[in-house]
């Protein structure tokens, strides 16, 4: 059954774009094109090679960097425009234009300064199976798309971009929250930083929750100007988030979790950790998840129906079109969801404040369970616990002792 449902994620998730795109190339003022300027903090290793910068291994110690990309300007929204050849077109390719390496928190600040959008800051997280220039491709189509007033910056962990590398990555992970933790205190640190919104994709979203559970741990409550965390596709265990959540501390930043029950990578990956739910692929609108966001005043955003190339449904959030543009537009901006100014075209359903709204054009109905890549039966040695009585005890603060 592992053998069958790891090659089915192999076919899924095959890609065909060169790598090696990370060398600056020229470019001339026609066609026009669009640009977007990020700082890159990572943990990676660097790989000797101008060609890609940094590769999925560990290093000991953060590398900051500034990189320009370049956007074409007929293109289709949500896509990533990979090179067919190298060295890339400027005219119908993402191109980088600069690279440049930043030694010292104050040559960052001073990038900052330079590239300040009113202040507002997003912090991007990658996913799991993604390569440098991957990250770097995918945060410079979502600012571009949403149309967000922000300065990005990345932050990308040793990811091996291999299929095969899952528990690999998520040690990645874990290595890398301290550095997450650090970057994130530094960027509030500076006085032209009005305020942070976090976006965490997949594996990333468990590196995002441990920092901030872990600045939270330090602190008693995660940096005030950290005002939004977004997670895409969790790829978390449930009971796990919900300790993540409470141990961060008060107040808490408003969080917005983007959820999909035909997310065929989160459907693997709960195979693979134990036949444990994932928070990414839950019905928010049922209980007990329904009662529990209110609760916990986190909202949730149902893309089930939402319909993107993403073979694998994992990538929803930046594929859309109206999606992106709802993060760059409302979410990071700490608008409502529920006015009329809101009406997006895939029957999209939010449950914000316990209440299920509908922001698309397609009423707010129950969808199917998770989709199953494992057909054949696992046997179980005992029966799960509910969702209901396991987070019942997870969102309350515990004591070892009485």
């Amino acid at each position: 059954m592992a053998k069958r449902s790891v090659a089915l994620f192999l076919l899924l998730t095959s890609c065909g774009h060169p790598g090696g795109v990370m060398t600056p190339v020229s470019i001339s003022s026609t066609p026009p094109t669009s640009r977007v300027d990020m700082l890159v903090a990572t943990t990676r290793e660097p790989s000797g090679s101008p060609a890609t910068l940094f590769n999925g291994e560990r290093s000991s110690k953060p590398h900051l960097t500034q990189i320009s990309i370049s956007i074409p300007a007929k293109r289709e929204a949500g896509t990533v425009q990979w090179p067919k050849r190298l060295p890339p077109d400027p005219a119908t390719d993402f191109a980088v234009t600069n690279v440049q390496q930043i030694d010292t928190v104050a040559q960052g600040r001073v990038w900052f300064r330079q590239h300040v959008n009113g202040g507002h800051a997003l912090v991007f997280i990658h996913g799991f199976n993604n390569t440098y220039e991957d990250s770097v491709f995918r945060l410079a189509q979502i600012v571009h798309d949403s149309k967000m007033q922000a300065t990005p910056v990345l932050f990308t962990w040793p990811s091996r971009a291999e299929i095969t590398a899952y528990q690999y990555d998520k040690e990645s992970t874990n290595y890398s929250r301290t550095a997450l933790e650090q970057a994130l205190r530094t960027l509030a640190a500076d006085p032209n930083v009005k305020d942070i919104t976090v976006m965490a994709h997949s594996m990333g979203t468990w590196l995002a929750m441990e920092s901030l559970r872990q600045m939270g741990i330090r602190d008693g409550h995660v940096n005030s100007k950290i005002h939004n965390v977004i997670l895409a596709s969790p790829d978390i265990d449930i009971q796990v988030f919900a300790k993540q959540y409470v141990e961060m501390g008060e107040p808490r930043p408003k969080f917005t979790i983007f959820v999909s029950q035909d997310d065929k990578a989160l459907a693997v990956s709960s195979f693979l950790t134990g036949r444990v739910s994932r928070l990414g692929a839950i019905n928010p609108a049922e209980e007990p998840y329904r009662s529990k966001l209110e609760k916990a005043g986190i909202t949730a955003i149902d893309l089930t129906k939402v319909k993107t190339n993403d073979k694998l449904n994992h990538g929803k959030f930046a594929e859309s079109p109206e999606i992106v543009q709802l993060i760059g537009q409302r979410l990071m901006t700490g608008q409502t969801l529920t006015d009329s100014k809101v009406t997006l075209g895939q029957g999209i359903t939010a449950v914000v404040g316990g209440t299920v709204a509908n922001i698309g054009t397609v009423a707010a109905t129950a969808v199917a369970a998770p989709v199953a890549i494992i057909e054949q039966p696992v046997t179980r040695r005992r029966p799960p616990r509910s969702a209901n009585e396991t987070l019942d005890g997870d969102l309350k603060q515990q004591t070892l002792t009485q």
